[in-house]
């Protein structure tokens, strides 16, 4: 029913179900910044501390920094080693059933921790299962919205990956400070940890319903599939024959025969380039994990995950209040980050936004260090500004954006691989953050933001020097602009696929010449038989088309 309707966006017909199943995936998100929120709040209630923390030797107890590291961020070894396994589980079941697998790890992760008693050891062994299944769907869900979306809103559809990782920190943030009346009771943490399982539930049931990816099911040379799920999410079931969908099914069959002809990737080839010689293959894996370790030290989560450690060390009255504060402000502009990712593309926002946020990091590292916040009220609310002024930054920009470029970036051949590289990194960054925060802050103090300030400062460079702008152009075409010679990343927005008058204008007497001879028959465009080159590539008997810069 739902594969026969359609939305007009941006010029083209989007089926409800490429809606719907941006929606459902998106769920992955959710619980992603739902589990990075909960922890801030958790630790300053009364009877997390009694069961957990450490005996202060005067009869009261409270965090050491060496175990309150431990047991916010071996969550995040447990999301690296996630990432990297869901790029087989992809592989293997298909991005759907991965998705479930994932979201079942998370469940059980979390019924472990709702039955630790008195043992910070099983809690945090609890947080490490339940970051195995935030890994894999970190992975998986930004992967799958990709290849499934069309490329008229493939932008917006990843971004909303974001935008529930943020609703999910919000919501995390308005449960704990509305069980904070109760945190002499098990109950405060529990409840929070609890609820973590039932909003889980809709993605892994959901996912099950909507099409598999069109781009998995043609890796495995099942094109009538293919045909069916892009017919679907085109919302055209009934006419999967539709120049339309025959199009973007032309495109992709091009693009994956010529992948297909050198066999199928491996981790090695993510970092030497060979056997499959496809261009910049190993720049795109380095630029991917540069974008996500960078955007964990742009110092997110900083603020949400020791935000409310870190307010009330600045003698804020509520800091879990001010914990809720920056989560909406952080929803709030998440909003406005899906229309710039599709109205402005993904270089601009991304190097306009992370030298706004260094400024903003150098005001609060410069108040907090000179003045003393916590006999100071004027350092501690311009502290909590320029907190509201960087979250509203990132939000917008590096929050979503990062996560739309490793779901467009790579080639079919290894995408899977590198975005679970890209995804490890960030993982990594955010095990090293949470890891080191507590003791860096004991150290440092304030002076910690400095760190970030520099950190934001070079993954600007690394975006305007080496990040192609892949904004309105499908997924086969972003990967012939990465090989096009002459093509630099600051011009990189001026290129025109073959066939196109402009990104979003076809070339419709090129196209029609170009599908003479439709998917699924043995000849290629222009009644030409493929035949192999010596490099093993496949060869349309034709000389290649390349792009042009306009």
């Amino acid at each position: 029913m739902l594969g026969r309707k359609s939305i007009r966006v941006n010029g083209a017909d989007c089926g409800v179900e490429a809606l719907i199943l941006g929606a459902v995936t998106s769920i992955g998100g959710f619980l992603f910044g739902y589990d990075t929120g909960q922890i801030s709040g958790m630790l300053l209630f009364s009877d997390f501390i009694n069961r957990f923390g450490q005996d202060q030797g005067d009869g009261t107890k409270d965090w050491q920094p060496i175990i309150k590291s431990l047991l916010v961020s071996l969550m995040s070894i447990g999301t690296l080693i996630g990432a990297l396994s869901g790029a087989y589980t992809a592989d293997w079941w298909g991005r759907r059933k991965s998705l479930s697998f994932g979201v079942c790890v998370f469940c059980i992760g979390n019924i472990i921790q709702i039955t630790a008693m008195n043992s910070w050891v099983h809690m945090m062994m609890g947080r490490f299962v339940a970051g195995l299944g935030i890994g894999n769907l970190s992975v998986g869900v930004p992967m799958f919205q990709s290849e499934c979306s069309p490329r008229e809103i493939r932008g917006a559809v990843v971004a909303t990956y974001q935008l529930l990782i943020t609703f999910g920190i919000l919501v995390s943030n308005i449960i704990n400070y509305g069980v904070r009346t109760i945190e002499d009771s098990s109950a405060s943490w529990r409840i929070v940890i609890g609820l973590g399982i039932a909003f889980s539930l809709p993605l892994g049931i959901g996912i099950l319903l909507v099409p598999e990816s069109p781009r998995w099911l043609a890796g495995r040379h099942d094109w009538d599939g293919a045909r069916m799920s892009m017919a679907r999410l085109r919302g055209m079931k009934d006419d999967p024959k539709n120049p339309l969908v025959e199009r973007d099914l032309q495109e992709m069959y091009n693009n994956i025969e010529k992948e297909k002809s050198v066999g199928v990737g491996s981790w090695l080839e993510c970092f030497t380039g060979k056997p499959s010689g496809i261009p910049k293959l190993v720049y795109r894996t380095f630029l991917g994990i540069g974008i996500h370790f960078l955007q964990q030290f742009t110092g997110v989560n900083y603020f949400f995950y020791y935000g409310a450690t870190i307010f009330a060390s600045a003698g804020v009255d509520d800091p879990i209040q001010t914990q809720l504060i920056l989560g909406a402000v952080n929803v709030a502009l998440t909003f406005y980050g899906l229309y710039v990712v599709e109205k402005y593309g993904r270089r601009w926002p991304l190097f306009i936004g992370a030298l706004w946020q260094a400024a903003w990091l150098f005001v609060f590292a410069s108040v907090g260090t000179a003045m003393d916040p916590e006999n100071n009220r004027t350092a501690g609310i311009v502290m909590i500004v320029s907190a509201c002024m960087f979250i509203a930054s990132f939000a917008g920009t590096w929050g979503p954006i990062a996560w739309v470029v490793i779901g467009e970036t790579f080639p079919l051949r290894t995408r899977a691989k590198q975005a679970s590289l890209a995804t490890a990194s960030n993982w990594f960054g955010n095990f090293l953050l949470s890891f080191l925060t507590p003791i860096a802050t004991d150290a440092i103090s304030y002076n910690f933001g400095y760190v970030f300030a520099g950190c934001n400062l070079a993954a600007a460079a690394l975006v305007w020097f080496f990040l192609y702008e892949s904004r309105t152009l499908s997924l086969e075409n972003v990967d012939r602009m990465y090989g096009e010679k002459g093509v630099k990343p600051w011009t990189s927005s001026k290129w025109t696929p073959p066939g196109y008058i402009t990104r979003k204008q076809r070339d419709e007497t090129y196209h029609e010449d170009d599908d003479a001879t439709r998917v699924g028959s043995h000849e290629t465009p222009r009644g030409k038989s493929i035949e192999k080159t010596h490099s093993g590539v496949a060869s349309e008997g034709r000389r290649e088309d390349v792009g042009r810069v306009v």
